[in-house]
């Protein structure tokens, strides 16, 4: 396993779009061990998804469950080509992104999801997700179709705050 280099904003890389995952073979395997090492890197990453390291398919992994107030949630999720079905509700939320170091901002997402993905073995897996599990996962799908939390900010005068750097 190894640690990738995450792209950071302003690099153009960000804005593409990504593709759908066909083959759910070892070399698939390979990169999401690569991607989760990545992801517990980063400080107090919840997620992360592959074009935040230059692999431009639809693969995303969050984990919320161990967030200092966890609600309900499914724990450690790998999902491949990821499509929401539903939303319903909608709240603003600080969202940061290790794509975006320097800066957080709110963000409007649905409140509750409904989700169908694959699993990394190619298994298809619903769910329902509310709260912050479905922000994060919002959050990481935006990446898959070349956006960033900045392109959702609510205002971008008023809503964008320099990251607190605690030493």
């Amino acid at each position: 396993m190894a640690v990738l280099e995450i792209l950071t904003y302003p690099d153009t890389q960000l804005k593409q779009e990504s593709v759908a995952v066909e083959a759910f073979d070892t070399a698939l395997q390979n990169f999401i061990a690569d991607l989760e090492e990545t992801r517990l890197a980063g400080p107090g990453a919840v997620g992360i998804a592959a074009p935040q390291v230059g692999r431009f398919q639809r693969i995303v992994i969050v984990d919320v469950s161990k967030m200092k107030r966890p609600v309900a949630n499914h724990g450690h999720l790998i999902l491949v080509n990821p499509e929401i079905t539903s939303w319903e509700g909608y709240a603003v939320g600080r969202e940061g992104c290790l794509s975006v170091p320097d800066y957080t901002g709110n963000v409007i997402r649905a409140e509750r999801i409904h989700l169908i993905a694959f699993d990394p073995t190619g298994e298809r897996r619903e769910y329902a997700m509310e709260g912050f599990e479905a922000r994060a996962i919002q959050h990481e799908m935006d990446h898959l179709d070349g956006l960033l939390f900045l392109d959702r900010l609510v205002s971008k005068r008023n809503d964008l705050f320099r990251r607190k750097v605690f030493k």
